[in-house]
């Protein structure tokens, strides 16, 4: 992906603060000895999220005097489409926004040219995160990575969202002492269901014989009991007989097998940690519960991804001239039927243009269709 540059001063650096990151090698913090990711419950649940930002596009805009243009520059929209010769944008964003929510903090390193200007978007997945700051204020990031390298890149190049965001100056709070407790009781539920089936399936009865016999004649004489007696073609209508020479003892199961309702507690607890539900997971919700789900979960992160995006890739200077990174979605998509095509109030007053609403219908784009229409009732007042 390029050669990644290191930043650095030759004058000496203090370390301000430190953060463990969850990783895919079960080394992350978690008391319950495993990987949080490594979980199907919260795998589950910060899908639905993952592919609904993975799901918007990127764009360049320009504000200017003569009006708005979008993807005015070809270098950024080229950017914008493929941040890196290994993945899409899409690709990015999902990769992204899974590390937020397990992490509540993502990096994303700009490799710049000689000229400065961005030309990749590398995720960057570490196993530690430091920031470090030299004599004079300058701030840098320095990253562990799986491979063993440790790589210091300037603040100003790395991408950085949070959640959760609130005792560190730097970081957003880590998922460990929230979650700990939780998935204890998850791994215990399901430790102890694994072990409820591998019981039912051993020992049943103990056969006590009441003199010697070799190792083969003691198989030999256990086989004959579970075929007289264990076996679905057994004869024996449920009775077993023996004489003097053997006593058969029934084995009881003394296990514990969690109920229904703690597995269903804990994991309602974890979705709810992650503001999901059941119907978002499984995908059964209705119109307006998706768009409460959008815009309490997944808006305001592509807000963050807009405003980080736009403060990273475009000097101040150029942001003063209208640059901006937007990440357009539309919560529209996943609307009714009947809703959609009520939207052609919206194309004659001009809010929306013919394309736009063709999009969310899942229609190509006509030729005329990026031109605003408005019914002639609904003429400008000045008019």
């Amino acid at each position: 992906m390029g050669k990644i540059k290191n930043f650095f001063t030759k004058n000496r650096a203090v370390t301000v603060t430190n953060y463990q990151m969850v990783t895919d090698e079960s080394n992350g913090f978690f008391g319950w000895n495993g990987n949080l990711y490594h979980s199907d419950i919260v795998r589950a649940a910060i899908r639905p999220k993952v592919r609904a930002i993975g799901k918007t596009v990127a764009k360049h805009i320009r504000k200017g005097v003569n009006g708005t243009d979008i993807n005015p520059n070809v270098f950024m929209r080229f950017l914008l489409e493929e941040p890196n010769p290994l993945m899409t944008m899409q690709m990015l964003l999902e990769k992204t926004i899974t590390q937020l929510e397990l992490n509540n903090n993502a990096f994303i390193y700009i490799d710049r040219d000689e000229n400065d200007m961005p030309k990749q978007l590398i995720p960057i997945t570490p196993y530690g995160v430091e920031i470090i700051k030299d004599t004079v204020n300058r701030l840098y990031y320095k990253f562990q990575l799986g491979n063993g390298r440790t790589v210091i890149f300037n603040h100003a190049d790395v991408i950085h969202l949070r959640k959760d965001f609130n005792a560190n100056e730097f970081f957003g709070e880590g998922n460990g002492q929230a979650l700990t407790s939780t998935m204890e009781v998850v791994n215990t539920t399901d430790q102890g269901i694994i072990k409820a089936i591998k019981n039912s399936n051993i020992i049943k009865w103990l056969l006590k014989f009441n003199q010697t016999l070799r190792p083969e004649d003691l198989r030999k004489q256990t086989k004959q009991f579970v075929n007289d007696f264990l076996s679905s073609e057994s004869e024996s209508v449920g009775a077993a007989a023996t004489d003097s020479k053997m006593e058969a003892t029934q084995v009881q199961p003394t296990d514990y097998v969690p109920n229904e309702k703690q597995m269903e507690r804990a994991t309602e607890r974890i979705y709810s940690f992650f503001n999901t539900n059941e119907k978002i997971i499984q995908s059964k919700y209705s119109e307006n519960e998706w768009i409460a789900y959008y815009e309490s979960v997944v808006e305001p992160d592509i807000i963050q991804l807009s405003q980080e995006f736009t403060r990273k890739l475009f000097t101040r200077n150029e942001r003063s001239y209208g640059n901006s990174i937007i990440f357009e979605s539309s919560n529209l998509s996943f609307a009714s039927m009947q809703t959609k095509l009520n939207l052609v109030q919206f194309v004659d007053r001009g809010i929306l243009n013919p394309n736009e609403v063709r999009e969310i219908l899942n229609y190509a784009p006509t030729p005329e269709g990026d031109q605003y229409i408005r019914r002639l009732d609904t003429r400008p007042t000045t008019e």
